[in-house]
């Protein structure tokens, strides 16, 4: 293919991702100084578009960013009034009462939130101070400078055909230069990935841990509904298949978040989360909330769990990465946003800092300082030990364990010291001839529903002429590896149906991808034991288009 030529524009700073991370720096960058250029990119079609999360929100980054937010209107409406906490079994339920707990666990002074509507909020105060936000732009490039260091992106290319090659209406992109670039794409952003690659910035660090979760918002009785009331679970249906859990989080208009976590370091490549999460709403306590009720929107995404000992080293010559690209979520709490936004304002000051001393496109050290050293770091050492307990001793001793931790680390020591996480979660997956099938109910229709149908309510769109996102490094290892070996995984491990082996002759499968129903989750990147495929970015405004996850 011929060389592109593409106009370049200069910033100060180029931000990629317009979440909480991506925004707070943005925000801050301009309260700092407000003649700074800067520019958020975001691939969804709006800002929220593709964001997704449970979410419990603990206002501490909103607190430190932008103290008066109440007054300015942010979208933390349902303060949290009720924390439940179960163990289920197929039929009932133990509740597990609060006092136990340590103090980090209490929800007390948090918001049940749409993060999605946060972020629009955000993105309104960044405009405001002058912030230039481009949603609908898709970073599908680095651009280096001529020493290795980052000095822009590639966003806005348009107009490619299926094979690859420019079509009629091929639109180029533009470069966005910046003296540092942020990162903040979220959980396995493929721009991260390769800033990661690059710099080698894992190294001396556990590999990252992911879960994935799967999110359903439900219209339910209003007899039923409890403002304001917060419900986790664990056991049934996992049991040991898998370690995670569920949430389900009463916000206002009669709504219920329902949302169900797997753990991606399992075993059993029969393993099925879609419909782990599908068998979840059956169980009694579920059922009975749920019954009369309509669901009105899904969606799903990986969720970074690695905590402390898997975040990589954070800043390379020119660029940054901020929140999930890091990976910042304190699992047992199941909160990951403040730390997002807390990592976006760190960024801001130390790009603000070098650039006051005449410095551009070298390492922020700074930022990695008080990530480590400062308010992130003290939140995810806390619990550092959870995790990796979890995965060695399962769930009863890992609560135990765990718990023991936590209080212990209440008071700045841990008999544990730091616990290391073993290999990858694709590495995890045993071959197929080490297990036996699970056997799925069938969705009924009225409490669960097959994969393709949820799909439609996430409002999914890719423009189908355009080059497959999702990239094989060899297309016969599908075949050969994934289904001979391993029985196809990625046909279960997807939560939108994108992959399928199709037999249409006895004993010879087919490799499909139906990229259109990719909700960007990213754990094919993350699970495929093969480590054969690869996320990248669909052209900008491609994806789901979610109202209010």
């Amino acid at each position: 293919m011929a060389e592109v030529e593409r106009e370049a524009m200069e910033y100060d700073v180029v931000i990629v991702g317009a979440g909480p991370a991506g925004l707070s720096a943005a925000i801050r960058l301009k309260q700092l100084d407000a003649d700074l250029n800067v520019v958020v990119l975001e691939k969804g079609s709006e800002v929220g578009a593709h964001i997704l999360s449970g979410a419990v929100l603990d206002p501490c980054g909103l607190d430190a960013l932008i103290p008066d937010w109440k007054e300015k209107g942010a979208p933390l409406n349902v303060p949290v009034k009720e924390d439940n906490f179960y163990m289920l079994g197929e039929a009932g339920k133990i509740r597990i009462p609060n006092f136990p707990m340590p103090p980090l666990m209490n929800n007390h002074g948090n918001y049940i939130v749409s993060m999605g509507n946060v972020c629009r909020w955000m993105a309104e105060q960044a405009e405001a101070l002058g912030v230039e936000i481009f949603p609908g732009m898709s970073c599908s490039e680095l651009v280096y400078g001529e020493n290795g260091e980052v000095k822009g992106v590639v966003a806005g290319e348009f107009g490619k055909e299926a094979d690859g090659t420019m079509g009629p209406n091929y639109e180029p992109g533009m470069e966005l230069h910046g003296k540092y670039v942020f990162i903040a794409e979220g959980v396995r952003g493929s721009l991260a990935k390769q800033v990661i690659a690059k710099y080698d910035l894992s190294k001396g660090h556990c590999p990252q841990k992911f879960g994935i979760g799967m999110k359903e918002i439900w219209e339910i009785d209003p007899a039923k509904h409890k403002e304001g009331t917060v419900t986790h679970t664990m056991g049934w249906p996992l049991g040991g298949n898998a370690g995670g859990g569920s949430f389900i989080y009463h916000l206002e208009n009669n709504q219920v978040y329902v949302g169900f976590v797997v753990h991606l370091n399992y075993k059993n490549p029969y393993l099925f989360p879609y419909m782990e999460f599908q068998r979840f709403k059956h169980h009694p306590m579920v059922a009975e909330l749920l019954k009369g009720g309509k669901r009105v929107a899904y969606g799903a995404r990986a969720i970074s769990e690695g905590g402390w000992q898997s975040m990589p080293k954070m800043v390379a010559p020119g660029v940054a990465l901020l929140g999930c690209s890091v990976g910042m979520v304190n699992v047992p709490r199941i909160k990951g946003n403040h730390n997002a936004m807390l990592s976006g304002k760190a960024a801001a000051e130390a790009a603000y800092a070098a650039i006051q001393a005449g410095r551009s496109a070298d390492e922020l050290s700074d930022y990695e300082t008080e990530v480590r050293s400062g308010a992130i770091g003290q939140d995810l050492k806390k619990v550092r030990n959870v995790k990796p307990l979890w995965s060695k001793y399962g769930l009863l001793a890992s609560l135990t364990l765990g718990g023991f931790d936590m209080w212990t680390n209440t008071f700045g020591f841990s008999l544990f010291g730091t616990q290391r996480h073993g290999k990858s979660d694709a590495a995890a997956t045993e071959e197929a001839s080490k297990h036996q099938p699970i056997d799925y109910p069938k969705p009924d229709g009225k409490l669960s529903f097959d994969r393709l149908t949820n799909v439609s309510f996430s409002m999914t769109n890719h423009e189908e002429s355009q080059p497959p996102h999702l990239k094989l490094k060899d297309p016969d290892v599908p075949v050969t590896v994934d289904y001979a070996k391993y029985a196809g995984p990625s046909s279960r491990y997807c939560p939108a149906g994108v992959y399928e082996f199709v037999e249409e002759e006895p004993g010879k499968p087919r490799f499909v991808i139906n990229f259109q129903n990719c909700v960007h989750c990213k754990t094919c990147d993350i699970k495929d034991p093969a480590q054969n495929i690869v996320w990248t970015t669909p052209q900008g405004g491609d994806g789901p288009n979610y109202p209010n996850m």
